[in-house]
């Protein structure tokens, strides 16, 4: 069976899609199986002018908002850049971002399509104040939902929080299945240390809805109650000037390093030992997973699929979003008791490998391409 994985840009980031979908491959070489990637290049921009339409809402209303327009053009840039590298697909595809799901089935219509939808762009376009709720882009962007749902052939997500998200917006939400992203644990590799001061880490794109602003005034808290820290901070984005300008407001500049992107974060995070993200939206939260699989304790937030990986005081500890008192109380609980915080990490890597194994997931999988097998 040859398998085709629709992604959006080439899988760079960490977490998410990235986390999963290129690890795969080796699992699906046999002569049973063939899979092949395919995405759209970063430099490929405004080259498709091909007219597209949506069976289930008219986009016309929508054109006036800038936004809607760069994504319809990304969508036409796709279709333009399918059309001139692939002749055939294969028996299935599988799509991992609308865009790469919609323009799939509009070239290749008689082709079976999965769809994953594993995060939400609209959620994370207004926490960070870039479109308002129930505006131009906002119901743009959902009606996207029941367009994909009249598309596919199997609609995916990647956590029953999730899934709950994009009920309101398709006709059958209990059709949509759930598979969580699955992590190859031969790449994570927990290594026994101690840190004489406890070192912090969050991997994340620097934008509002990561909500580290709020970890930024946590950790304030702690250095004003005397406890040492470290914090690194590991990705890049818009808000980084404002959080480093921030830091120093707070006079946590010297214990907060901004290390910019990183590829292979996974390679040094087991020598930390607390992983912490107070998140404002996530769907499944790829990070956690890999966290835990480092051997780090894990401090969360009780938002999208996050409560679904951890079991507050069992395998983490999770607080209410923009609550940076609470937060730092818990950060407190696991920096301030060794013993606590290595019964955190012990349990979560243990239920990650349990739950969330690439092995898992491949399976899955598989059994869900069969059902389309000729």
């Amino acid at each position: 069976m040859k398998l085709l994985q629709a992604l959006f840009f080439p899988p760079e980031q960490p977490g998410g899609v990235s986390s999963m979908i290129p690890y795969m491959q080796e699992r699906f070489t046999s002569p049973r199986w063939e899979m092949e990637l395919f995405s759209l290049p970063k430099r490929i921009r405004n080259k498709g002018q091909e007219d597209v339409r949506f069976d289930t809402f008219d986009v016309t209303p929508y054109l006036d908002s800038p936004i809607v327009q760069k994504y319809m053009q990304t969508y036409r840039d796709y279709i333009w850049w399918t059309r001139l590298r692939m002749k055939k697909p294969g028996d299935l595809i599988h799509a991992h971002h609308p865009i790469a799901g919609l323009a799939m089935k509009h070239i290749f219509p008689e082709i079976p399509l999965i769809q994953t939808v594993h995060s939400s762009y609209e959620k994370e376009l207004l926490l960070n104040g870039k479109i308002e709720e129930n505006g131009l882009e906002h119901r743009f962007l959902t009606s996207l939902y029941r367009e994909l749902e009249s598309k596919v052939d199997s609609l995916l997500t990647v956590s029953q929080s999730f899934r709950s998200y994009l009920a309101p917006y398709v006709n059958e939400p209990q059709s949509i299945s759930i598979i969580p992203n699955g992590f190859d644990e031969r790449r994570f590799k927990p290594i026994p240390h101690e840190n004489e001061v406890p070192q912090l880490i969050t991997v994340c794109r620097l934008v509002p809805a990561k909500g580290l602003d709020v970890l930024l005034k946590a950790c304030a808290e702690l250095k004003q109650k005397g406890y040492d820290y470290v914090l690194h901070i590991i990705g890049d984005g818009p808000s980084r000037l404002e959080l480093e300008s921030l830091a120093k407001e707070l006079g946590i500049y010297q214990e907060t390093i901004f290390y910019g992107y990183t590829l292979h974060p996974e390679e040094f995070i087991p020598f930390f030992d607390i992983f912490v993200l107070p998140s404002r939206a996530e769907a499944f939260g790829s990070v956690f997973a890999e966290a835990a699989l480092s051997g780090l304790a894990l401090v969360g937030t009780t938002v999208g699929g996050i409560p679904e990986q951890i079991e507050d005081g069992v395998n983490g500890l999770l607080v209410p979003p923009d609550h940076e008192h609470e937060l730092a109380e818990a950060l407190e609980k696991v920096i301030a008791d060794p013993s606590f915080r290595y019964e955190l990490a012990r349990s979560a890597c243990d239920r990650a490998k349990a739950n969330y194994s690439l092995s898992r997931s491949v399976n899955e999988l598989k059994r869900l391409y069969l059902k389309f097998s000729v």
